[in-house]
């Protein structure tokens, strides 16, 4: 099995809280970030661009995503013209589709025409990857970002999806494809050995970094011994 420092793939650490965002940005390994709505939601973000901000002003070179809140086109749009402004190591997330399954593509060509960087999210068909890359200006650098654990949750094998998407997104050389929705650490060896480019995990799935190669006898071991420790805490008899 490979070692950290062998991978190929950029790993992107996903959160939102700033406090574990600025311990990552200090991580060598870690290439990038992202956030969403959903994540500054359950870390109880009141004000949007006063925590963008906040956290830019720390993480000034690592390319990090924001995420749009509309569900309008056009207020996507200037959502995502403001979001852009905060700083050159901005990505704008864009999904694919409203909640109304409007697709997003001429809002997509919109943008990239005026060179916003965009990072394509909530994509889980090639259909989708096709459209989403016909519509990027070749010239500015952007991001696909599959979601593969999502995928793997209805049962699907989301490797053969995401190889087809990493074909397709080879027809653009300023794109990159990411797997998104990370679920364990196994994930980061699978996304590298398809050649992905990027990999957004949860610091939960970061933190087990360190039981890449670890002896399976030693890591048994380990886990009977915490077994043990909980039951004799808890003084269970019989």
């Amino acid at each position: 099995m490979k070692k950290i420092e062998d991978l190929k793939i950029k790993i992107f650490s996903d959160g939102a809280d700033k406090k574990e965002m600025f311990d990552m940005n200090s991580r060598t390994f870690i290439k990038g970030f992202t956030t969403n709505p959903s994540l500054m939601r359950k870390t109880g973000i009141k004000n949007y661009e006063i925590f963008a901000k906040d956290v830019l002003s720390i993480i000034k070179e690592k390319p990090i995503s924001f995420e749009v809140f509309s569900d309008d086109f056009d207020e996507m749009e200037k959502q995502a013209i403001k979001i852009a402004s905060w700083a050159d190591n901005v990505y704008v997330k864009i999904p694919i589709t409203n909640t109304k399954k409007q697709n997003s593509a001429n809002l997509i060509k919109r943008l990239s025409e005026k060179k916003v960087k965009l990072n394509i999210t909530a994509i889980m068909t090639l259909d989708q990857v096709k459209t989403a890359i016909k519509m990027l200006d070749k010239k500015i650098p952007n991001i696909i970002s599959v979601f593969a654990g999502r995928i793997a949750d209805t049962g699907r094998d989301p490797i053969p999806i995401m190889k087809d998407c990493l074909n397709e997104v080879k027809n653009n050389p300023n794109s990159e494809l990411l797997w998104a929705s990370s679920r364990e650490l196994l994930n980061i060896i699978q996304a590298d050995s398809i050649g992905c480019h990027i990999i957004t995990v949860t610091n939960d799935i970061i933190n087990k970094l360190k039981l890449i190669n670890l002896d399976l006898e030693e890591y048994s071991l380990n886990t009977v011994k915490a077994f043990y420790k909980d039951a004799s805490e808890a003084n269970f008899n019989i």
